[in-house]
């Protein structure tokens, strides 16, 4: 097809096809479309020449303008043969069948070039780019040919990375994977991941480099389009930014991060699928010896922790390795611990009034830290040894201090901090001194386990505990002497039996001086003092002790003195003397008290209990006086008004006396029993032979149960009645005998052992009364073979007391004791011999 720009080509031009001569194609040139004069003469003159033809343009045209110049020229021919003869009709269906089949064929080629048309376009837009790329062979022959050696020498190490790359790529698949079907093959694929990471880390930026060059060569001499050079740079430059940024990421399109996210996650299986919660029960099995924990986990899975905690090292997954570890291990601890039913540790300060309501809590406590101590702690410090000692003592150790503080070892230091800041109070010493020991108990096992710099907070709380538990400790311990003096201004329990605080403070010194208490409380004390730069002496607890105890001796002294009734303030000393001696004797308190003084409680106690038989009960058979009851003819009405005057005296009296004493306690049973004994003793064989000699004279009378109201049999069935411990009550059964920080104290029942009296029936006998003569500043004088000691000060209760004993006499010269005789103001009430 010739150029539209030739100007001397004629508007037409006729080819023939074939040999039909007859039949032949016709091209337009597109210029005749402007001209449609000139396309109907030539159609005219075709019509002429030669009927049977086709057409053919010279160019694409749109289907639009073919169609409109088919049918011009149709119209055209349509017009010339209606303007024609008749015979040439034959010639006009012959040009109108020939322009139909041009025209199916101008459709055909206008869909040919339709659908060529999107080719053309894409061809067209190729076409800069590839005169770009043929333009550089204009370029000198010398820098092309050097330039192939420096294309070389770059697209060398650029290669490489490639290869590399594909080689990242083919890991893929393994490395996502699940690693827990083969484990070490896994881990073998992923260093491999690692090899070729490294290489392309090293190898990307030699390879950069010498793109830069190839590229700098060839902008330099002219080898290159500027806009072929412009992408190069850009590429580089965004690898250049890639390599500074060290996204490694980058290189292998987050493949190592999503291997190690599952290594991390076969960790955290490993060990969630291998930690069981140890039961106490188990641990408790072992008994008292050291418990060094076996691991917890089977060796092939710590095998496979190391494995995986090398790779995760590796690439600084450490820290993420080391917060599952924790994580997972201090959850199975805490589940271990939930078991024990823990809750007391969240008590708060406000949530109970003294350290008494949560007294059974402490003992708990010791035992619960022990378990969590040697055995969940103790196997948790061995297993972070074994899992991340090759990774250092300090990540191992700041692993454990981790998992400890989740775990719960720091509730438990709370709690005992929470005891030492309740109210002061006696019980709280021993509690105190339980915390002390359990923790002292624990001591080389919180220095061997929290010992490390990571477990400082640990360290602190538990110094602050042991400073409160200690300070606590002896501030109470040395105001016990205080609190029991302050006692003394409070009245006496009003029923005389013994108070609160006499059986609360020989109980308690008791277990202060035990074996259990004492060994702890004396380091307590030896080390409050050696903060003080003071040292300590054993004399000092125990002076201590017995400065309590003889202000409590001195409390019953002043209470004694308090009661209106001589009879009460006597059964009250007998009471608390029997109890002294009693809870003492055969104890570390009545051992440092010796036994001279816990004899002289014991003889105070045979003191007061004459005393108060004789103000009491011994009054009576005086009002049954046999004078002036000699029967004689005549005399027998006045014997009998006799008899009912002095009945109805005693009957006043005993009931004046019952009525008394019935709300009067005894609190030992052996003691009561024996008071109630002697004064049967002292009054039933006298009422009873009275009422056999003269019942008779007032039971035949009208009013005779006026007079004869007891019997022998009732009077001590009363008697064995009296001094009754009311239900539910210790010591004091109705007044309240406040002991401030001591008042809830609850105290032991007290053992007594039997004694016995005897007598002639029909006479009142006393218990002969032991005293340490040394102890009342006896003074001697000399009466020829008798000896009196008179006492220069009078014995507790208003008595005085003498004796006098033959030189014949036997004196134990070691302790100085003697029997006496009791005095009263009136004279001598009884004679007693040795």
């Amino acid at each position: 097809m010739a150029s539209f720009e030739n100007p001397a080509r004629p508007e037409t031009e006729t080819t023939v096809d074939g040999d039909d001569s007859s039949r032949g194609t016709i091209r337009f040139r597109s210029t005749l479309l402007s001209k449609p004069r000139a396309l109907i003469q030539i159609a005219d003159s075709i019509s002429q020449q030669n009927p049977n033809f086709s057409l053919q343009f010279e160019h694409s045209l749109k289907p639009q303008e073919q169609f409109a110049l088919v049918t011009g020229i149709f119209r055209v021919k349509v017009f010339l043969a209606g303007m024609a003869s008749a015979k040439n009709m034959e010639n006009l269906v012959a040009a109108r069948k020939s322009l139909k089949i041009s025209l199916e064929k101008s459709k055909a080629l206008a869909f040919a070039l339709e659908k060529a048309g999107p080719r053309l376009e894409e061809i067209n837009q190729r076409l800069p780019s590839l005169e770009a790329a043929v333009r550089p062979i204009r370029a000198q022959k010398e820098a092309l040919v050097e330039v192939g050696g420096h294309i070389d020498q770059a697209v060398g190490p650029a290669a490489a990375v490639l290869k590399v790359f594909d080689a990242v790529h083919g890991l893929e698949k393994s490395l996502l994977s699940d690693p827990r079907s083969d484990l070490s093959g896994y881990l073998s694929v992923l260093k491999r991941l690692e090899e070729a990471l490294r290489f392309l880390a090293d190898n990307c930026e030699l390879a950069i480099q010498w793109l830069e060059d190839i590229v700098e060569y060839l902008e330099d001499n002219r080898v290159a389009d500027d806009r072929y050079l412009s992408n190069l740079k850009k590429s580089l430059k965004t690898l250049r930014e890639l390599q500074t940024n060290e996204e490694q990421g980058c290189l292998d399109g987050g493949l190592l991060e999503a291997a190690l996210d599952k290594l991390e996650a076969e960790f955290r299986r490993l060990l969630t699928e291998n930690s069981v919660p140890l039961p106490m029960s188990n641990a408790s099995s072992h008994g008292e010896q050291a418990c060094i924990a076996p691991s917890p986990l089977p060796v092939s899975v710590i095998q496979k922790l190391h494995a995986i905690i090398d790779r995760l090292t590796a690439n600084n997954r450490l820290e993420k390795c080391i917060s599952i570890y924790v994580e997972v291990r201090s959850s199975n601890v805490r589940s271990s611990l939930q078991a024990l039913d823990l809750d007391y540790l969240e008590i708060s300060i406000s949530e109970f009034n003294d350290v008494q309501s949560i007294e059974g809590y402490i003992a708990q406590w010791g035992k619960h830290l022990e378990f969590a101590v040697k055995h969940l702690f103790e196997g948790e410090y061995n297993l972070c040894n074994d899992v991340f000692e090759k990774i250092g003592l300090d990540v191992w150790m700041g692993c454990f201090a981790k998992i400890a503080a989740q775990a719960g070892i720091l509730a438990f230091l709370q709690f005992g901090k929470t005891v030492t800041d309740s109210k002061k109070d006696p019980i709280k010493l021993l509690k105190l001194l339980d915390i002390f020991t359990s923790l002292n108990k624990l001591r080389l096992d919180f220095n061997r386990l929290f010992g490390g710099k990571a477990c400082l907070e640990i360290q602190t709380l538990t110094r602050d505990l042991i400073k409160s538990v200690i300070d606590g400790a002896c501030e109470i311990f040395w105001e016990l002497l205080v609190q029991v003096e302050l006692q003394r201004q409070t009245p006496p329990p009003s029923d005389g039996s013994v108070p609160r605080l006499v059986s609360f403070i020989t109980d308690y010194c008791n277990k202060l001086l035990g074996d259990n208490y004492r060994p702890i409380l004396t380091q307590a004390l030896v080390i409050h003092r050696s903060w003080k730069q003071e040292k300590f002496q054993e004399r000092l607890l125990t002076d201590a002790v017995l400065n309590i105890i003889k202000a409590t001796e001195l409390n019953l002294e002043t209470w004694s003195k308090a009661y209106e009734d001589t009879t009460l303030s006597c059964l009250f000393m007998m009471s608390n003397h029997w109890h002294l001696y009693k809870n003492l004797k055969g104890t570390e308190l009545g051992g440092l008290l010796g036994d001279v003084r816990l004899r002289e409680h014991e003889q105070y106690k045979e003191y007061y209990a004459a005393v108060y038989l004789r103000e009491s009960w011994g009054k009576l058979p005086a009002l049954l006086s046999r004078e002036g009851l000699i029967l004689f003819s005549g005399g027998r009405a006045t014997a009998r008004d006799l008899v009912k005057k002095r009945l109805r005296a005693f009957n006043e009296a005993f009931d004046d006396i019952y009525k008394k004493q019935s709300n009067w306690v005894v609190s030992d049973r052996d003691l009561r029993e024996k008071i109630c004994q002697l004064a049967v003793q002292a009054i039933v064989p006298v009422y009873r032979s009275y009422m056999q000699n003269y019942g008779p004279l007032v039971e035949q009378d009208v009013s005779a149960s006026k007079y004869a109201k007891y019997t022998a049999q009732s009077l001590e069935k009363m008697l064995n009645s009296l001094f009754q411990p009311k239900l539910g009550k210790y010591g004091s059964a109705k007044s309240s005998h406040p002991n401030g920080k001591i008042d809830n104290v609850v105290t032991n029942q007290f053992r007594s052992a039997a004694h016995t009296v005897t007598g002639l029936e029909g006479q009142l006998v006393y218990p002969i009364l032991l005293v340490n003569a040394m102890a009342y500043d006896y003074q001697l004088r000399r009466r020829g073979k008798k000896v009196l000691y008179t006492s220069s000060s009078p014995l507790p209760g208003g008595f005085s007391t003498t004796m006098e004993f033959s030189s014949s006499t036997k004196c134990d010269d070691e302790l100085n004791t003697i029997s006496i005789g009791l005095l009263h103001d009136h004279g001598i009430f009884e004679e007693h011999k040795m």
